[in-house]
């Protein structure tokens, strides 16, 4: 759904098998909209048609029809809606306006029983109002995704700060290295000169020169092997007391960690699958009790003419056909029980409708409570099942060490075989070569034994140097992403301000917008003794599952005044009836704007203002058209005739 929209000269909308009505078309200006009439005119059947376009699934079929039809043309863009009876239930199809409609439900779709205007009369918690449709779930989530991936950059580039210190050690370890490297080959290239000079000393035959050299090759040769092993019996004793080190570290982590017993699991998961289901009952029990009392209004409201005459037929009434003499009968103090076909008092079923939606308020209730449950038990769960998936990783991390560390150890056994055989062999090794040298050939024996000494160390070093080189290469790069690495931290870090003051921004900016509006509407609308309506802001600690955390909290206050100029601080259920519905519009008005519902919404609708006086209605909808492209309210012909002239009037529905 696209966040803006050229708004087109008018809107056409087209209608059948809606609530009352058979088939309409009506054209929509941009601006103000009335639906003038009496009761029993299928205002509120129209609204609902338009609503349902837009995305809302509070519209009822037609009583005596399987399928109905509405269609909103914007432009070179039209909406289509289907309604199906199917199995005694109504399906809904097609392409709405809107993809996702609970901002819309509660800001934009302002009939009598929204939500938003009823939450002032009903006391509610009106920050849970203004703030279901921001997902905060999904922003702690977020939240403590991005934490994880800022602790990570945080440990990277603590590394990297110990590398940048590290970086002029090996340095100096490079050049200390060079230095003796350059040392070690002076020292060979002088022993080298030492043996041939040694070698022209020398009076034995090509063959036992040859021989004696052989047996000195293979003498350095085993040296060099068993240097090797020795190093190698090094490098596995350090990795087996690192394995045995981290093992030791593994147990003390697993000693720490709660046993998870399976039936304790098990014990959550039903008890989590029980609510559910309780909660799907209740929810289910909610539902049929909206439709109820949806039917009910709409009937009261008069939105079905065919069912009302029927109805006033079967009680006995006079129903000569004259219309007029219809809508004087459904505004009078009585009227005709859809269900006996009696006629009973008004109030009684006015009674009757109020402990319904008692009935619905306290299931609404249960469910919250479910849902609290609901959100400590899975957190629970979640807690154990983590505990459970952290002694599995534990375990088979000790199972690798002890794999790792028996592995090792044999090979450590190897190895020292290894190193005994090549003591052995090097002994051989020098008594083959004593053998064969001469008196005059010890000093080139030594000469020799040295020079391979000296190849052997000067080998080490160039290792060890290449080591050098290969670990500052390593860190010159990593360096090189450090800015990087910093740059993405400085997001994060902005992303994370921003997420966490988004709940307490949105929050402050509805207070605002209430607050501001409220002002000017009582200053529009002139009531006599009341000096302020607004909503306080406050911070109280709240438990969300199993935690406790923050959380703003809205105190709608009311200030009044006496005739000598004293204010007090009055209480919300001492508003009046017109003073409520304000209230309650006014609210919705603020829900409408600060979720931006004006930039994705261009349609506010209302009826059942008759709690106004008409110039007061007049000064409300001039007030509300300001913010919406197009407002649609249903009004009553003296009502309507305070609007001003300019205004859009549809009297035929």
């Amino acid at each position: 759904m696209s966040q803006s929209r050229a708004i087109e000269d008018h809107a056409e909308l087209s209608v059948e098998n809606v609530g009352g009505i058979d088939t309409t078309e009506i054209a929509l200006s941009p601006g103000v909209t009335s639906l003038t009439g009496r009761n029993a005119t299928n205002r509120t059947s129209l609204l609902q048609a338009l609503m349902a376009t837009l995305g809302s699934e509070r519209v009822s079929l037609k009583g005596d029809a399987d399928h109905g039809e509405v269609t909103l043309t914007l432009g070179e863009d039209t909406y289509t809606r289907t309604l199906e009876r199917r199995n005694g239930t109504v399906v809904f199809d097609g392409d709405p306006y809107l993809e996702d409609t609970e901002a819309a439900e509660l800001f934009g779709f302002l009939l009598e029983s929204n939500e938003a205007r009823q939450a002032v009369a009903r006391d509610d918690d009106l920050r849970e109002v203004i703030m279901r449709p921001v997902d905060t779930a999904a922003i702690q989530a977020e939240i403590e995704q991005l934490e994880a991936e800022k602790r990570n950059l945080d440990d990277e580039l603590d590394r990297l700060d110990s590398l940048d210190s590290r970086l002029p050690e090996l340095e100096t370890e490079k050049t200390r290295l060079e230095d003796r490297i350059e040392d070690k080959r002076t020292e060979l290239d002088d022993k080298e000169a030492e043996i041939e000079d040694a070698d022209q000393t020398v009076d034995d035959t090509k063959e036992q020169q040859n021989a004696f050299e052989d047996a000195l090759d293979e003498l350095q040769e085993v040296r060099s092997d068993l240097e090797d092993v020795r190093y190698r019996i090094d490098t596995e004793r350090e990795s087996i007391q690192a394995l045995e080190d981290e093992r030791n570290e593994l147990e003390a982590t697993m000693a720490d960690l709660p046993e998870t017993p399976a039936g304790d699991l098990d014990e959550l998961e039903t008890e989590i699958d029980r609510l559910r289901d309780h909660k799907q009952s209740v929810e289910s029990t909610i539902n049929q009790l909206q439709r109820i009392l949806q039917f009910n209004e709409d009937l009261l409201d008069g939105d079905n003419p065919e069912l009302q005459a029927a109805l006033q037929t079967r009680g006995g009434a006079d129903t000569g056909g004259d219309a007029d003499a219809l809508t004087d009968q459904l505004v009078e103090d009585t009227t005709v029980c859809w269900t006996c076909g009696s006629e009973v008092e008004r109030d009684a079923i006015d009674d009757t409708l109020d402990s319904l939606r008692e009935l619905r308020r306290e299931h609404s209730s249960k469910r919250n409570e479910l849902d609290t449950e609901l959100d400590e038990l899975t957190d629970r769960r979640d807690d154990l099942r983590g505990d459970r998936d952290r002694r599995e990783r534990v375990d088979r991390k000790l199972d690798e060490i002890d794999r790792e560390i028996d592995e090792r150890e044999a090979t450590l056994d190897d190895l020292t075989d290894e190193r005994a055989t090549l003591e052995d062999t090097i002994d051989e090794r020098e008594a083959a070569v004593e053998e064969l040298e001469g008196q005059e050939q010890s000093e080139l024996l030594d000469h020799h034994k040295e020079a391979n000494q000296l190849e052997f160390e000067l080998g080490r070093l160039e290792s060890d140097l290449d080591d050098v080189r290969e670990e500052i290469a390593g860190v010159e790069d990593d360096l090189d992403e450090r800015d990087q690495l910093s740059e993405r931290r400085e997001e994060l870090q902005t992303e994370l301000a921003d997420l966490r003051t988004r709940i307490e921004q949105l929050e402050s900016e509805a207070v605002e917008e209430f607050n501001d509006h409220m002002e000017t509407i009582l200053g529009v609308l002139d009531y006599a003794n009341i000096e302020r309506i607004w909503i306080e802001r406050t911070e109280q600690t709240v438990r969300e599952g199993r935690r406790k955390v923050e959380r703003g909290v809205f105190d709608l206050h009311v200030i009044r005044s006496t005739d000598e100029g004293t204010t007090y601080e009055d209480s919300i259920g001492h508003l009046s009836e017109s003073e409520r519905e304000v209230t309650g519009l006014v609210f919705a008005l603020a829900g409408y704007l600060v979720h931006d519902l004006h930039e994705s919404l261009p349609f506010i609708v209302i009826d059942s203002l008759e709690a106004l006086d008409s110039d007061r209605i007049a000064a409300l909808v001039e007030y509300f058209g300001e913010y919406a492209a197009y407002l649609v309210v249903a009004l009553l012909p003296e009502d309507a005739a305070a609007l001003s002239d300019e205004y859009q009037r549809v009297t035929d529905i």
